[in-house]
C-alpha cells in the first residue's frame, strides 16, 4: 500500500508542476515553430510549380491525426496512421494562391497555402485542422505479391465477405503482371469497403444483390456495380492512380443504377 505524501510536500509538488506548465507550453510552441520553419525553408528552396506542396514525411494535425505524405512518385500519396488505404492526391487551384488536393472522388483531403501551411480534412475534423511536419516518413509504394500469395489473398477475402453476408461471394481477377500492385490494392479496398457497409444497418441493403467482385485491366480506372457484380478496372499506365479509391467504390455500391461520374 502506498504511503500518502505529507500535505506540505504534496502542495510543493503541485506548485512546481503548475509552474512548469507555461515552460512546457512555450517549449511545445517553439518545437512546432521550428518544424514549420524547416518546412517553409524546404519549400522555398524547392522552387518550381511544386513549391506549394510540403515535403515528404510524417505530419501530425492539431486534431491528433497523423499521416504520411509521400512525394517520391509522379503523384503525391497520403496515408493516415493505422489505415490501409493510400490516397492518390490531385491538385486543384483555390483562392489566394492556395492549392487543394483531392482524392479521385473529389473529396478534399489537404489545403496548402503559398507559404507552405497545411490543413488536413478528415471525418474527425471536417472543417480542417492545421498539420505540422514532424519528421521523415516511409515510402507508400504499392505492394506486390506472387501468384500463390495472390490466390491466397483472393480466397481469404472471398471467405471474409461470404461469412459477413451469409452467401458465397466470388472474386475473379483477370489482370496481367504489370497490374499486380494495383490489383492487390483494388482487392483489399473493395472487400474492406463491402465489409464496412455490411456492418452499417442503414447501408447494408445496398449489398443485397452482391454476388461477385471482378477486377480487370483497362485504359482508365473505374468501378461499376450492376447485376450483382462489382466490376473494378485498373490501369497500370496511370501508375498509382490507376485504381479507384474506396470513396469511388462506396459511390458505386450506394448508387448502382447511376454511378457518379468524374
Amino acid at each position: 500500500m502506498r504511503t500518502p505524501l505529507p500535505a506540505a510536500m504534496a502542495i510543493a509538488i503541485a506548485s512546481a508542476a503548475l509552474s512548469l506548465l507555461p515552460i512546457a507550453a512555450e517549449a511545445h510552441a517553439q518545437t512546432r515553430g521550428n518544424a514549420q520553419a524547416e518546412q517553409s525553408r524546404i519549400l522555398r528552396n524547392s522552387g518550381g510549380p511544386s513549391r506549394t506542396m510540403p515535403p515528404t514525411g510524417r505530419y501530425v494535425a492539431e486534431s491528433g491525426e497523423a499521416f504520411i505524405l509521400d512525394r517520391s512518385g509522379q503523384r503525391p500519396l497520403l496515408r493516415f496512421d493505422q489505415r490501409d488505404e493510400t490516397w492518390v492526391l490531385r491538385p486543384t487551384a483555390a483562392p489566394r494562391g492556395d492549392v487543394i488536393y483531392r482524392n479521385d472522388a473529389g473529396d478534399q483531403l489537404l489545403r496548402v497555402t503559398p507559404g507552405g501551411g497545411m490543413t488536413v480534412y478528415t471525418p474527425r475534423a471536417p472543417g480542417g485542422s492545421p498539420a505540422s511536419f514532424t519528421g521523415p516518413g516511409q515510402s507508400l509504394t504499392p505492394p506486390t505479391l506472387g501468384p500463390v500469395q495472390m490466390w491466397n489473398l483472393m480466397a481469404r477475402r472471398s471467405a471474409m465477405l461470404s461469412q459477413a453476408l451469409g452467401r458465397l461471394i466470388e472474386i475473379e481477377v483477370n489482370t496481367d503482371r504489370a497490374s499486380e500492385s494495383l490489383t492487390v490494392e483494388a482487392l483489399i479496398l473493395s472487400t474492406d469497403t463491402a465489409l464496412r457497409i455490411a456492418r452499417s444497418p442503414s447501408a447494408r441493403s445496398s449489398l443485397d444483390r452482391l454476388r461477385s467482385i471482378t477486377i480487370v485491366d483497362g485504359a482508365r480506372p473505374s468501378v461499376t456495380y450492376a447485376r450483382g457484380d462489382l466490376r473494378i478496372v485498373v490501369s497500370p499506365t496511370q501508375g498509382v492512380a490507376g485504381r479507384p479509391s474506396s470513396a469511388r467504390i462506396i459511390d458505386a455500391f450506394l448508387t448502382p443504377a447511376e454511378p457518379r461520374r468524374r
